[in-house]
């Protein structure tokens, strides 16, 4: 089976290449407008196109040369508003239009639990209501249902995957920031209580998700699926397991959830934040989704909890220290540190 995996560059492709390698798939192609930057032997096991999903000759011929699809490349929330929709909605339709054209057999489509917003109750379940926070919650939406028309319209096998956050090997983005002032030995602060329960995912568990949903029979997987963790508890006691490894006696220090909200959405509209709407709006909220469907159809099964995902991804980031001071580099994907900007300051009250 020939596979084309768009974003394959990022924190998720990686990870999928090399779980779909370890179960035997040889010919992987990645599509990437980044360079494919990681060690020689991933570069051997994957093919790598450098190119744009919107690129719409480019996408039209690797189609030609592919069975199946995973679509996981997309504009984070810190891009501007015209990147997010021309990239995650236009080019979500460049691939679909392509992949129908060509015949392709399986077209999944990796969303986000941001599509439903900051819901009023919990566990979420698939059939919930979808209301977009943000640019980048309402083009996963938009994405979705340009998915659902090709499902519906031409018959196309569209598995979509709701993964909440993941985390685990190659993760930076904002949890970079938390892992150095674990390191550093700095108490960490978080909005609201601490009580809230916000369940996480370890990228290892996504990928099988995403594998089960390439071999299990269609009438199985044409569908959308929510995808996290089973195992969680509070968000006090989730994040403080990184601050208890670090063994500098640090702590969860909580917040208060209403100052702290309006002064990050001040910063955020100033620039001097990577703290963004979604972020703020539900950290002091529950946040947990429904697994009982991809349980029951996909026979998902996840194996680390909350905890097991944080310890695994601080671990990499621990083992990566040197690495990253060398490259000193910071972006707006999840494979390198975000900015810190004004929390850079606040650190120090910490």
């Amino acid at each position: 089976m020939r596979i084309l995996i768009t974003g394959g560059s990022g924190f998720l492709g990686i990870n999928l290449i090399r779980h779909l390698h370890q179960k035997g798939y040889n010919q992987l192609t990645s599509l990437d407008i980044a360079p494919f930057d990681y060690p020689d032997e991933d570069k051997k096991i994957v093919k790598t196109i450098l190119g744009d999903i919107r690129d719409e000759s480019l996408v039209d011929r690797l189609m030609t040369e592919h069975d199946m699809v995973i679509h996981c490349a997309a504009a984070l929330p810190l891009y501007s508003e015209e990147e997010i929709i021309s990239t995650d909605v236009g080019g979500t339709k460049t691939l679909l239009s392509a992949a129908q054209k060509h015949g392709i057999k399986r077209f999944v489509y990796i969303s986000s639990t941001s599509v439903y917003g900051v819901p009023d109750h919990h566990p979420l379940v698939e059939e919930d209501e979808m209301v977009g926070v943000g640019p980048y919650g309402q083009a996963k939406i938009d994405a979705e249902k340009a998915c659902g028309e090709y499902r519906e319209k031409y018959g196309l096998c569209v598995p979509i995957i709701r993964p909440k956050s993941f985390i685990g090997p190659e993760r930076l983005g904002i949890f970079a920031i938390f892992y150095e002032w674990a390191r550093d030995g700095h108490h960490f602060p978080l909005l609201g209580r601490g009580d809230n329960r916000y369940q996480l995912l370890d990228v290892e568990d996504l990928c099988e998700a995403i594998f089960k949903s390439i071999t299990l029979p269609e009438d199985q997987v044409n569908s959308v699926f929510n995808i996290g963790a089973k195992q969680f508890t509070t968000m006090r006691e989730d994040f403080q397991i990184v601050l208890t490894q670090a063994g500098l006696g640090k702590k969860i220090v909580m917040i208060p959830a209403g100052p702290a909200v309006f002064l990050l959405r001040i910063f955020e509209r100033l620039g001097l934040s990577p703290v963004y709407e979604w972020i703020y709006d539900t950290a002091a909220k529950d946040s947990f989704v429904s697994i009982e469907k991809a349980e029951k159809l996909l026979g998902f099964s996840p194996r680390y909890s909350n905890q097991d995902a944080f310890l695994r991804n601080y671990h990499w980031y621990l083992d990566h220290t040197d690495d990253l001071a060398r490259q000193n580099t910071t972006g707006l994907t999840h494979r390198v540190p975000w900015k810190q900007g004004i929390l850079k300051m606040a650190k120090w009250f910490f």
